[in-house]
């Protein structure tokens, strides 16, 4: 991204209300999946809701994030939670994740296909990935996202790479409207050999 994209992103975040917003009810959803121990990242995680319920977990949490205003706003809300994050103000378009191991990585309404190729490097054995975009059947119901900024129709199978698929849905979302491919994936353990297993 460019300095015009961090501006952009900073005065979207100016402009947003600043009621609280709940965390993710898909990353919710998966609750009982997921570590409630060990380092999680959450990329362009914006003003931190998210990560402050991943922080409350006990997860020890990096807030990954472009926008200067939404990583205030994101240390806010960790102080009024009560909770400590680690915040990174990130180009994920042109800088290189932060050093894993990573037990959790989740990144859910932004979309960097680069990024995935990136992800069995961070994430330790066994960790897991969280992931949801709108895609291109949005568009029948929303002009936004853009076509720009969705995944193709049936793309985001090809797209994990060393990653091993646990659940994956692509459909007409009940708790947000959209129709979006979500998926919780995990980099496969190692066994004595050096092998990957499932």
């Amino acid at each position: 991204m460019s300095h015009d994209d961090r501006q952009r992103w900073n005065e979207r975040y100016q402009q947003r209300a600043p009621a609280p917003r709940e965390p993710s009810a898909f990353l919710r959803s998966l609750e009982d999946r997921l570590p409630r121990t060990g380092r999680a990242l959450d990329l362009a995680g914006g003003p931190g809701h998210d990560a402050c319920w991943l922080a409350k977990r006990g997860l020890d949490v990096t807030l990954a994030e472009i926008s200067d205003v939404a990583l205030t706003q994101a240390e806010g809300l960790a102080r009024e939670a009560g909770v400590a994050l680690a915040l990174l103000r990130l180009d994920l378009e042109v800088e290189p994740l932060p050093p894993g191991p990573f037990d959790l990585v989740v990144c859910l309404n932004y979309l960097w296909r680069p990024l995935f190729a990136s992800l069995p490097q961070v994430l330790a054995p066994g960790g897991l990935f969280v992931f949801a975009q709108p895609t291109r059947s949005n568009l029948r119901k929303h002009p936004h996202p853009s076509a720009r900024f969705l995944l193709e129709d049936g793309e985001l199978p090809t797209l994990l790479q060393g990653l091993q698929s646990l659940s994956i849905t692509e459909d007409w979302a009940e708790d947000s409207g959209r129709h979006e491919a979500r998926v919780l994936a995990r980099r496969p353990s190692k066994d004595r050999h050096g092998g990957a297993r499932p």
